[in-house]
């Protein structure tokens, strides 16, 4: 078995058994019930010091902001918060939940394509920032709110350049089929149009070309379109925007431990390893533009320039792990008719589906599972792996056939119910998105801080959470 699921200090084994910065999982399980997510703060501290590299490598100002879309749990942003790391949000209510987080308005961006009227007059109350344009019609919304207010709104404006990465289609956001953003030419026609707009502080350009990119280069593509469109608008308009934002998207390797890496399209295989750095990749980038001002003689436009990122994936997706336990198994014959115990599937039906980890289903995410009780033994028999909902989709495999996960998940032998089972590098997008389906409670989580402590950050839901909100 390949144990390159091993994080020295974070994720580990001990006495074959899971240790979470120095926690015992099955402990964990025991105390909290299953299904638990697990957050490690130090991960999360760790991951934002990986992208704040990337400051040492460029000379400009560099403003990180936490995608909170990826995970907006209280104790979470208090974690970001803590670090000094700025955050983006995406409606009215991340907002309101980054101001109570402690969050001030000049750490706020805030992204979004249906932003409506209540949540922009937010944005401007609250002095955020930049509000990241949409569109040219939210400009003239955004306008509109801020005289009606008589106050002065920040902006920056996002372009979609048509710019393809290598990911997943419904990740890629920089493609003329996306529905994000406005064309270049809006953008710097936006700027002439408003440019003695007292209510209107035109700040910045935006740009993002999606997540999980399993190539560097678009990085250095976006960016310079960034900077060409910079170029452009102060050559009309007379305006040197203070920052440009190049968005998020660096990878997780959801493969490190690379036993299902052979399950995958080379394609896909591809996106699911990827793991460059993103220091290296700003890096490049930002030299890439330097030559080109250079070449154009305007330098000075890279004078107290800012450049923002949108890292949300990489920072918190592998501080999260979701323990299950499995509940029933079975053996089925791989044939109807057949009683062939030599050629059947033996299943094992765990506690956490879909509901919890809607990307296996929506996007064919791939976790990577190991035994929690037993976690340095080999992982060598194959079963077919299922979650709890009345749902025939519920399933850790690709029921269509397409390879898109693998057909079996590696563990030990003789898993039987009661196992604690590990989900691996799912803190992304998986809180976020849980629902309540088939009115199963949506569980606890525990943050753990190093040196083996750790404190409940959400309770996990009971009977009267289900009733919540409704009438009768």
């Amino acid at each position: 078995m390949s144990d390159n699921w091993h994080i020295p200090g974070y994720l580990e084994s001990a006495d074959n058994g899971l240790r979470i910065d120095g926690v015992a999982a099955k402990g964990l399980a025991e105390e909290f019930g299953t299904p638990l997510f697990i957050f490690s703060a130090p991960r999360i501290r760790h991951n934002i010091d990986r992208v704040r590299k990337a400051q040492e490598r460029i000379d400009c100002r560099l403003k990180i902001c936490y995608a909170a879309k990826a995970n907006s749990n209280m104790a979470i942003l208090g974690v970001i918060r803590d670090a000094n790391c700025d955050l983006e949000v995406n409606s009215g209510g991340e907002l309101w939940k980054a101001i109570r987080a402690g969050f001030k308005g000049d750490q706020i961006i805030f992204n979004g394509n249906s932003k409506e009227v209540w949540e922009i007059e937010s944005a401007i109350e609250n002095g955020i920032f930049a509000i990241q344009v949409d569109s040219v019609f939210e400009l003239d919304l955004i306008v509109e709110t801020a005289r009606r207010l008589n106050k002065v709104a920040n902006v920056s404006l996002r372009m979609v350049p048509e710019i393809e990465s290598k990911t997943h289609s419904g990740l890629q956001t920089a493609m003329l089929t996306s529905k994000f953003g406005m064309m270049p030419y809006e953008a710097v026609e936006a700027f002439l149009r408003f440019k003695d707009e007292k209510h209107l502080r035109l700040r910045g350009i935006h740009l993002h070309i999606g997540s999980q990119n399993s190539e560097s280069e678009p990085y250095t593509l976006a960016l310079d379109e960034l900077f060409k469109t910079l170029i452009e608008i102060h050559e009309k308009t007379g305006i040197k925007p203070d920052h440009l934002n190049l968005g998020g998207g660096f990878p997780v390797n959801y493969l490190r431990d690379e036993s299902h890496a052979g399950d995958f399209p080379d394609k896909q295989r591809k996106m699911f390893q990827a793991g460059y750095e993103p220091a290296d990749v700003i890096e490049h980038a930002w030299q890439t533009i330097k030559s080109r001002a250079e070449a154009y003689g305007c330098l000075h436009l890279l004078d107290e320039l800012t450049l923002l990122l949108e890292p949300g994936r990489s920072i918190i997706a592998d501080t999260g792990v979701c323990l299950t336990t499995v509940r029933n198994v079975k053996s089925r014959p791989l044939e109807a008719g057949s009683n062939d115990d030599a050629s059947s599937d033996e299943w094992l039906l765990t506690d956490a589906g879909f509901n919890l980890l809607l990307s296996m289903e929506t996007y064919k995410w791939y976790y990577h599972a190991i035994s929690a009780e037993r976690c340095s033994s080999p992982h060598n028999t194959l079963y077919k792996v299922a979650g709890p909902l009345c749902d025939g989709g519920d399933v850790y495999f690709d029921i269509e056939g397409e390879g898109r996960l693998p057909e079996h998940r590696r563990l030990p032998e003789n898993v039987r119910p009661g196992e604690v089972l590990a989900l691996l590098n799912c803190g992304a997008y998986s809180v976020a998105q849980m629902f309540p389906y088939n009115g199963r409670f949506l569980p606890a989580i525990v943050l753990t801080e190093g040196d083996g402590k750790y404190r409940l950050i959400r309770k996990r839901d009971g009977f009267e959470d289900l009733l919540l909100n409704d009438i009768f």
